[in-house]
């Protein structure tokens, strides 16, 4: 088996078994796991001062086995213990693997609940013949038959975008009759807010954000100033066309660029009185649906989009998200309290990617970066676009951790590393003048100057 020896300056040694279906990391000693199921990441537990209390890294397999556990011929049921609502969050800058993980997960959970984001989040999964499907906005429990995936009020919903996924996935036999629930509560974002979304991109030229041009920014500022349209106004079409009105004005007035006219505005109250049709079998109440959930004891499990370093409040602003990928989104996107919640499951690849713009103190720049994207196929699944790639930055980890409270982690993409002569992890921040910074800055100026102790 071969392995490569990583040590930190805290003090803790890591083994990355290569080859191993998993394996567990203690302060300056290694055990093996045996983990069953038919999924090769692998699992880590770590217990370091790098990432404060003891987190158990959890397999995408549905039992780990430790040294003495072998020994005894026993093994422990991680997934079957999880608590009745749990979530699976991004520790990094997003594309960690979540919906792989929702996927596997799923045949546990009576419900799986997007929170948060919009058609901006990507999650690739497969069914058991090996086909691919790319969801954006269905969660990613949907291919488990017996699970009901719910869009939470947090969310901005893609009508087209959302029937465009549902006719994918039933013409490839998947079932979403019944099985698909959207809250009343939920924006709809509009063909006209991807466009000012490119149209801001362009205003902003060097400075721009790096977004995906799916209209998430312009659609949660719709909400935010209170003059957004919601699910629930598609029951009142006789207001909707002033409504949406007032929306495209504010678009005209604010870019050159847009262009609108009564003929327009008119086809597409038109367009929306058939979406109206077709989606009101989908509308819900999810605030009353998911308190009614956890009263009746069925299980729920939380998709995050995103992650917890593109959060609007927590991440590296403003190159982030619109919305809130960490633990309080659940909270907020969904309507239930938060001593509801039980075990919050990160998602951490064994290195780092983000999309777009922003700083990234662990990125490997030249031949290094495109190697790893190539061994990594890391290219976006919203986008296509390729991904910047680095060295796992414990430091921003071990934020995401304080942030969010995780029980387990989920180590991903561990295999991408075998072919490399030596692996890397980002210890510490320091600045050019040997300065070093105890935890993971907000201002900008102040991450540019860093560097990272690799």
């Amino acid at each position: 088996m071969a392995t490569a020896a990583l040590r930190l300056d805290s003090g803790l040694s890591f083994s990355l078994h290569r080859g191993s279906r998993g394996l567990s990391v203690l302060p300056n000693r290694v055990n093996a796991l045996s983990c069953s199921g038919k999924d090769k990441t692998l699992a880590l537990a770590v217990s370091s001062p790098v990432l404060g209390n003891r987190s158990s890294l959890l397999p995408l397999a549905s039992a780990v086995v430790s040294e003495a556990e072998l020994e005894a011929g026993g093994s422990v049921d991680r997934v079957g213990e999880l608590s009745q609502v749990a979530g699976v969050l991004g520790c990094q800058w997003g594309d960690e693997g979540k919906g792989k993980l929702v996927d596997i997960l799923a045949q546990h959970f009576d419900v799986v609940a997007r929170c948060q984001g919009g058609a901006n989040a990507g999650h690739t999964i497969y069914n058991s013949e090996g086909k691919k499907f790319a969801l954006h906005l269905v969660p990613s429990g949907i291919l488990n038959e017996q699970t009901i995936c719910l869009i939470g009020n947090g969310v901005v919903v893609h009508l087209p975008g959302l029937f465009k996924e549902i006719e994918g996935l039933e013409a490839n036999g998947v079932s979403c009759k019944g099985r698909i629930l959207v809250s009343d509560r939920a924006h709809l974002l509009f063909d006209f807010h991807q466009e000012v979304d490119g149209l801001r991109e362009a205003e902003l030229a060097k400075s721009l954000i790096g977004t995906t041009k799916r209209g998430i920014g312009p659609c949660y500022s719709s909400k935010v100033i209170r003059n957004g349209i919601r699910v629930c106004d598609l029951r009142h079409m006789d207001t909707f066309g002033q409504k949406l009105e007032i929306l495209l004005k504010d678009a005209a007035l604010r870019f050159e660029g847009f262009k609108y006219s009564a003929d327009m505005l008119k086809e597409e109250v038109e367009r929306y009185k058939r979406f109206a049709e077709r989606l009101e079998p989908y509308i819900i109440d999810t605030v009353h649906a998911m308190n009614q959930y956890i009263l009746q004891g069925k299980k729920i499990l939380v998709e995050g989009g995103q992650a917890t370093m593109l959060d609007i409040d927590f991440g590296t602003y403003p190159f982030v998200t619109s919305s809130s990928p960490s633990a309080g989104g659940i909270c907020t996107g969904l309507g239930i309290a938060p001593r509801s919640i039980g075990d919050l499951i990160g998602v951490v690849k064994a290195y780092t990617t983000r999309v777009g713009s922003g700083p990234f103190p662990t990125e490997i720049l030249g031949k290094g970066g495109d190697l790893l994207r190539a061994a990594g196929m890391e290219f976006g699944t919203t986008t296509g676009r390729p991904r910047r790639c680095g060295w796992l930055d414990l430091v921003a980890l071990k934020y995401c951790c304080q942030i969010n409270g995780f029980s387990s982690l989920n180590l991903t993409k561990l295999d991408v590393l075998s072919d490399l002569p030596e692996i890397k992890l980002g210890v510490s921040y320091k600045l050019i003048n040997g300065q070093r910074i105890e935890s993971f800055p907000a201002d900008l100026n102040v991450l540019e100057k860093l560097e990272a102790s690799i």
